[in-house]
């Protein structure tokens, strides 16, 4: 059985029920392992490592699609911050979400739903959500001072 979930960008893995979930495929620009200023161990270890502006996988691949890219635009270069979340290019982030949003539907099957997490700490969210045409069908907004987002998408038929 493939797996029918894909995790574009799965960082740490930080909200996963189970962090080695066998029904996903875990992908991340980067393999790395830090130590955080509480001498926590941070392990970022994709199955797979994947630009999520350029997936490796054909179209309409999977039922789930989850896409938590990085929110920060601002963080120092060995900051904790931007290891434990990674960092946008702060003049191209744009076109990096946009390009992320195109590749989450494309490889997700019809019907399918893509499960978008956001922080507005730096960008809000509503200039991120007008990167992509597609209308969510959920929006839930948590965290301290309601800065974190979770919005569901449901890919229409083709």
């Amino acid at each position: 059985m493939e797996q029918p979930i894909l995790d574009m960008c799965c960082g740490s893995r930080m909200f996963w029920l189970d962090k080695k979930d066998s029904r996903a495929i875990f992908a991340d620009i980067r393999k790395e392992s830090h130590v955080l200023c509480d001498n926590r161990a941070l392990h970022i270890n994709p199955d797979i490592i994947a630009d999520f502006r350029s997936l490796p996988f054909a179209d309409s691949s999977f039922a789930q699609v989850v896409f938590d890219p990085p929110h920060l635009d601002r963080a120092g270069e060995n900051g904790w911050m931007r290891k434990k979340y990674g960092a946008l290019d702060k003049q191209n982030w744009r076109d990096d979400i946009r390009a992320g949003f195109s590749e989450a539907f494309r490889v997700l099957r019809p019907h399918g739903t893509l499960i978008f997490k956001w922080n507005e700490t730096q960008i809000p969210v509503s200039q991120v959500i007008a990167l992509t045409e597609q209308k969510p069908t959920i929006w839930q907004r948590t965290g301290k001072g309601d800065k974190t987002h979770w919005i569901i998408f449901l890919k229409e038929a083709q």
